[in-house]
């Protein structure tokens, strides 16, 4: 069976629960793979009719949103010690020089942290755990969290499915590198900014005064 007539035997309601359940559980601070499944969703959305692009970028807003806001939630109450034991268990994700990176730019930027990150693959998992236990005024992380995510998951849904309708009669016959396209930008960019993130922890490693031995 051709990958395009067996993605068509998808149930649209399973893959709008899809998006808004990754993306929602990324947000929460679990390292998933929000933005590569929301790109796919959209390019699907483009070549099917029965799934409905605002639909699709209403879901994932609203996964982003809930899933930051309940992050926010448990690092408020968890505090630092919900970052130590989050680096136990994905070391690879929330090691110390992930941590530092990130509240270097919560410090800098503020509630826009939370809207920018929402584009930056490693701070999309810090952001809501990050600005509960930094403690910002709930108000500012809400307006951020939710400006944020409607504009990353909308305009990326937006943007996508755009594309995949100007390029429809390429995507018909190739839709399967399209997919593998997609997955290759992802893994990409989450790439090149788990290498900045750690040049940025060795920098501030080496930045930091060697420890003066006690007189005797």
């Amino acid at each position: 069976m051709h990958v395009q007539e067996w993605l068509e035997t998808v149930p649209a309601v399973s893959i709008y629960a899809l998006v808004g359940l990754v993306i929602g559980l990324e947000s929460l601070g679990i390292p998933l793979p929000g933005e590569i499944v929301l790109v796919s969703a959209a390019l699907l959305s483009s070549q099917h009719a029965g799934i409905n692009p605002v639909v699709l970028g209403a879901c994932a807003s609203l996964g982003a949103i809930v899933g930051d806001s309940i992050g926010y939630a448990i690092g408020r109450k968890g505090g630092r010690p919900l970052l130590g034991w989050l680096g136990a268990r994905f070391p690879r994700h929330f090691s110390e020089g992930h941590v530092a990176t990130a509240e270097r730019s919560f410090h800098k930027w503020g509630m826009w942290a939370v809207f920018f990150g929402r584009f930056i693959a490693l701070l999309r998992i810090f952001a809501g755990p990050l600005a509960g236990v930094l403690r910002m005024p709930y108000w500012k992380f809400l307006v951020a969290n939710v400006l944020g995510g409607i504009v990353w998951a909308g305009g990326t849904t937006a943007v996508i499915y755009y594309v995949g309708v100007v390029a429809e009669a390429w995507l018909k016959r190739f839709s399967w590198l399209g997919l593998v396209a997609a997955v290759l930008v992802g893994l990409g960019s989450m790439l090149v900014v788990r290498r900045r993130a750690r040049m940025t922890a060795a920098e501030h490693e080496a930045a930091e005064p060697e420890p003066v031995p006690a007189a005797e």
